[in-house]
């Protein structure tokens, strides 16, 4: 199976369904981000600091599997030159609307975030890359390719779950109101679910997750050159995952090519 056009699938799905990641920003934030009064995600609640970003104007940013019309029409309205790079068509027409409606120029551009081999080196100056590698199967080709496209001080901006989440069954949380203990990390949809469940996830055509330890996401950036300048932890609502009621779930990093 064909891990990313599985998931470039379930997201052009998840896209149609209007979820909470495929709902465009509206043309009053449009306008107050052109007034330089603006804040974007890249975990579910708390905002990136603003000077993790530093002055965006002229700044050639990439969004990096952020489709949905919500983070790259902020950027571009408050003066960046953006390109959304994402696997799912349907989240990027989200941004091409955004961008069509209100009068903004942002790049738009499908592929596998594995693969940016249709960048120069050092194209960008800031990479923003909001949860998302959950539904990646492998993490240093990307980190590494985000090396390669930013130029020196640039700064690439993550957020990812905590792999704890996966530990637990989510059936369990939801159906039950239980945090049960089911799955050891790493987790993998394709190798840790049976063959009549992952069959029943494709014919849903929902995405295939993949946990992925702190190994990977943190010590994969420092792997391939970065230096970890940022971190938070952030949490979700408790209606979203039982979890939250006892710790966060997600992290965010800054992380700077020197």
């Amino acid at each position: 199976m064909n891990i990313w056009k599985q998931n470039s699938a379930a997201w052009d799905k998840l896209a149609d369904e209007n979820i909470e990641w495929s709902i465009p920003v509206s043309r009053e934030e449009i306008e107050r981000a052109r007034n330089d009064d603006w804040e974007i995600i890249l975990t579910p609640i708390k905002a990136v600091p603003r000077e993790w970003f530093g002055d965006v104007r002229g700044k050639d940013i990439l969004c990096l599997a952020s489709g949905g019309g919500q983070q790259a029409p902020i950027l571009a309205a408050a003066g960046a030159n953006v390109t959304s790079f994402d696997a799912s068509l349907k989240q990027l027409e989200k941004d091409k609307f955004v961008a069509e409606r209100d009068n903004l120029k942002i790049r738009i551009e499908q592929g596998d975030a594995a693969d940016l081999s249709r960048f120069d080196d050092e194209a960008f100056d800031l990479i923003f890359h909001p949860c998302s590698n959950c539904f990646m199967e492998r993490l240093q080709p990307i980190w590494n390719e985000c090396y390669r496209v930013l130029r020196p001080q640039g700064a690439l901006l993550s957020g990812f779950n905590n792999p704890f989440i996966y530990m637990y069954d989510l059936e369990a949380e939801e159906n039950e109101g239980v945090l049960k203990l089911m799955h050891k990390l790493p987790y993998s949809d394709s190798e840790t679910l049976s063959e009549d469940a992952k069959k029943k996830k494709i014919e849903k055509n929902e995405p295939f997750e993949f946990s992925h330890s702190l190994d990977t996401q943190i010590g994969g950036q420092i792997e391939a050159g970065f230096l970890i300048a940022g971190f938070y932890e952030d949490w979700w609502t408790d209606e979203a995952r039982l979890l939250n009621k006892y710790a966060p779930t997600s992290i965010a990093t800054k992380a700077v090519k020197l």
